[in-house]
């Protein structure tokens, strides 16, 4: 990979950088809880739904059950950042302006929440583009968020730095949604009568919490390091081949690349997951809006706990056994989401998910970059990173949203993500022989 100049301004060991860079977790996981996992989920299923229970909704002429179409929006969105990725990061490895496209994407996203605020039934193409371009700018943002972390802290600080920006984004959602369920579940107590309003101001609130809190990291990330050779491809194919690039370095990592396949597989199922999980309890439970976002309240504080229990048993165990532990324990998550009826069970198995879900991404995140090569190309390497991260969600969400719409049952969904999950398992087994060979070998 071509070498970076020096840029003074990064600093790995700066504590205010770190804790900064944290920051946007905190500003940005609103839009994870409120827009994809509680309020949105269920404000959509609720105006999307006929009183007689009729859930197909006519999209531009075509007809779709309504809980697919989020699925197919979101696969959409996602495909979409996982095209346009590799000559964003191009550019920022470049230029070293990684900062740059970390704002665009955030105010893209932030913004498209905003106009949310707009979203109803007569508006339904209105709604989904702006959900799809909310989850552009998310995941656009997260990219260059992701690919700071090597560069911005020293390999053996990386785990829990990891897990302090997922705890501060944990914390900084679960705030966000406190005051969200306040007008959502209390509409009187600010004089508010139209049912509707409620959900759609917690959308213009997400988008605003989004930008305010975003200009901490804006203010004290550094712009990053511009390569010192110039390009000798356009910015359309360059993107591209720094990625072809990495992929013909992972052939000579084996380590590296049998960890990103397992990460392939596992995260078709635990993002699914966590993003269906609301609409599961609203359509197959038939639970009320006040009960699942309290859930969802739970898990993220429970997340919090899960990320760092994990980080600190990594340092005891590694963090691959971590990793497979997990996964196992998300198999038989799925096998209680099949079976799940009432609404207790739900509450336990969404308690599970969330102290595994705070550990799984943080953990996930934090490996990857130990086992990087030594590399000034950060963003490409991180965008290689979400690519795999984002086709495994296209892939998910569109086998979720197909299966429910064949059998006309979330339930049948969530039982096909076990083959995932036992796939993933299999090959981070895999990978925790070849480390163990390794560590014999040189030993």
């Amino acid at each position: 990979m071509q070498q970076a100049t020096t840029d003074t301004s990064l600093q790995k060991f700066d504590k205010k950088v770190q804790t900064a860079w944290a920051m946007y977790d905190w500003a940005n996981s609103a839009y994870n809880l409120v827009i994809t996992s509680t309020i949105f989920p269920a404000y959509y299923i609720a105006i999307t739904t006929s009183k007689n229970g009729n859930d197909v909704v006519s999209f531009w002429g075509s007809q779709v059950k309504n809980s697919s179409l989020f699925d197919y929006a979101l696969a959409a969105a996602y495909l979409i950042i996982a095209l346009i990725s590799p000559i964003l990061s191009s550019i920022a490895d470049y230029k070293g302006n990684k900062k740059r496209f970390l704002q665009f994407f955030c105010y893209l996203g932030s913004l498209a929440c905003c106009g949310l605020y707009f979203f109803d039934a007569p508006h339904l193409e209105l709604g989904i583009i702006l959900f799809i371009l909310a989850a552009i700018g998310y995941c656009g943002s997260l990219v260059f968020y992701n690919a700071y972390l090597p560069e911005i802290a020293p390999d053996d600080e990386q785990d829990s730095l990891s897990a302090k920006g997922f705890s501060y984004g944990y914390i900084g959602s679960v705030l966000l949604q406190i005051i969200c369920l306040l007008f959502v579940m209390k509409p009187e107590w600010f004089g508010i009568k139209d049912d509707s309003f409620a959900p759609r101001l917690s959308f213009l609130l997400v988008g605003i919490w989004w930008i305010g809190w975003s200009q901490i990291p804006f203010k004290r990330l550094p712009k990053g390091a511009a390569l010192a050779t110039q390009r000798d491809h356009n910015i359309f194919t360059a993107g591209f081949i720094e990625l072809k690039k990495v992929w013909h370095q992972l052939k000579s990592l084996l380590l590296l690349k049998t960890f990103l396949s397992a990460f392939f597989f596992y995260s078709m199922g635990v993002q699914t997951v966590m993003l269906a999980a609301t609409i599961f309890g609203k359509k197959e439970l038939n639970l009320d809006t006040g009960s699942l976002i309290a859930t969802i309240l739970i898990i993220q504080l429970v997340a919090i706990a899960g990320a760092y229990s994990m980080s600190k048993l990594s340092t005891k165990i590694g963090n691959l056994p971590v990793l497979l532990i997990t996964v196992c324990i998300w198999i038989l998550v799925c096998i209680g989401a099949y079976f799940t009826t009432t609404a207790t069970e739900f509450y336990i198995i969404a308690t599970i998910v969330g102290f595994i879900m705070g550990g799984i991404q943080s953990l996930s995140r934090s490996t990857y970059a130990r086992l990087m090569p030594e590399t000034k190309d950060t963003a490409s390497f991180f965008s290689f990173y979400d690519i795999t991260e984002k086709i495994a969600i296209v892939l998910g969400m569109f086998f979720f949203g197909l299966i429910e719409q064949l059998f006309s049952s979330m339930r049948y969904s969530i039982l096909a993500l076990i083959i995932f999950f036992i796939v993933g398992a299999a090959i981070l087994f895999i990978a925790i022989r070849t480390q163990s060979s390794k560590k014999v070998a040189s030993n």
